[in-house]
């Protein structure tokens, strides 16, 4: 088997598996309980927000446990139209936004609040002009993903931040899930971030926990309410195993990444050049300002969905553009704002590749693909 779909989910590392197990077993109080079962699943809570802290270069009091990437847009944009809508009711996202907060605001929509969509260039990129001319003084949020889902462009959240620095009061949200390990931290937590957003799963951690960096000083309000958890701002007793294997996960991916930085760099320009060679390949996700480990292609006259399945006999897994739209086959949002014509953009594919994966694994998909490329010819 060949697993090129690590941009949807990724394998639990072992250790990280076996650090759940573990404190399943051995910590079974509740953190916000008193007695000493309680104190020592609060304490390691405590570490591992520290842990993370740490791995981030920011304080442990920064640190907020969610159960995802999901929840954690959520509670961004909502806690911030909640905290805010008193001062403001405008909101501005980018066109190629996760469903996590394009239909979050969406919602807003619904609720009386404004937003307004920068647009981005034809090579996936936010443009930067257009969104600082969407400002307003009653915008309250700006939300730019870090790394794109479904082509992998870097987006300019430094230059984002250079035009924010003129309206401190605006909130400042970065989605982070597929950028954190994979594209250095200094191209998408900028001094200027407010709140960032992570999800385990896409690091080799657990599924169903995440976390967000919120700034000091700014102000949120709560999405969940009830236990008064996370210092009254998450309610809802805290997954100690989970997040603790989180924060093992997150360090053993940092390590992998700092022992082999160019790695996965190296399989993507391989693959790329090679996949270039073919005619009727079309690839979307160039070489400059391009995560490391996102590769989209399409085969003209062969839609997303047929390719992912051909691969899949090979027992070669990837997947059309983002996994949250796959099953809905729904064309990529992304190809669209970035003006790709919609026969063109239902043949995408993502190849997103990791650590893990090997030069090996590469040439075994470039020789399924060829065959499949001559296949594909005699009938289209």
């Amino acid at each position: 088997m060949i697993y090129f779909d690590n941009s949807a989910t990724t394998a639990i590392f072992p250790q990280a598996l076996d650090t759940y197990v573990k404190t399943s077993q051995r910590i079974i109080g509740n953190p916000s309980s008193l007695h000493d079962l309680g104190n020592q699943a609060d304490r390691l809570l405590q570490q591992a927000r520290k842990q993370i802290a740490e791995l981030l270069s920011v304080e442990k009091d920064e640190i907020w446990f969610t159960s995802g990437g999901t929840e954690g847009d959520n509670w961004v944009l909502k806690g911030t139209a909640l905290q805010k809508k008193d001062f403001g009711r405008h909101i501005i996202i980018s066109s190629i936004e996760h469903p996590a907060v394009s239909e979050t605001a969406e919602q807003l929509k619904s609720l009386g609040f404004e937003v307004s969509v920068a647009p981005v260039t034809k090579e996936g990129f936010v443009d930067t002009s257009a969104l600082a001319e969407l400002i307003r003084k009653d915008t309250i949020l700006v939300s730019v993903m870090a790394v794109n889902n479904e082509v992998g462009s870097i987006q300019p959240i430094k230059e984002i931040s250079r035009i924010l620095e003129n309206h401190p009061k605006i909130h400042f949200h970065v989605d982070a899930v597929q950028a954190i390990t994979k594209v250095p931290q200094e191209q998408w937590l900028t001094d200027r971030v407010d709140f960032a957003t992570f999800s385990a799963h896409k690091f080799h951690g657990p599924r169903g926990v995440g976390f967000i960096y919120w700034r000091k000083g700014r102000k949120l309000a709560p999405l969940l309410t009830g236990g008064g958890q996370e210092q009254e701002h998450r309610s809802g007793t805290e997954n100690v195993p989970a997040i603790v294997a989180m924060a093992k996960a997150l360090r053993l991916a940092v390590e992998k990444k700092q022992a082999r930085p160019d790695h996965v760099q190296t399989l993507k320009n391989y693959l790329a050049s090679a996949l270039a060679e073919y005619d009727k390949v079309t690839i979307f996700s160039q070489e400059e300002n391009f995560a490391p480990h996102i590769l989209c292609f399409g085969l003209k006259g062969i839609r997303g969905e047929v390719m992912v399945h051909a691969f899949e006999e090979k027992q070669i897994y990837i997947s059309t553009t983002s996994a949250c739209s796959s099953r809905k086959k729904m064309a990529s949002s992304t190809l669209h704002a970035m003006n790709v014509p919609a026969q063109l953009a239902t043949s995408a594919v993502r190849v997103s590749l990791d650590e893990s994966n090997t030069m090996a694994e590469v040439e075994q998909f470039l020789i399924v693909f060829h065959q499949l490329y001559q296949k594909f010819s005699k009938i289209n």
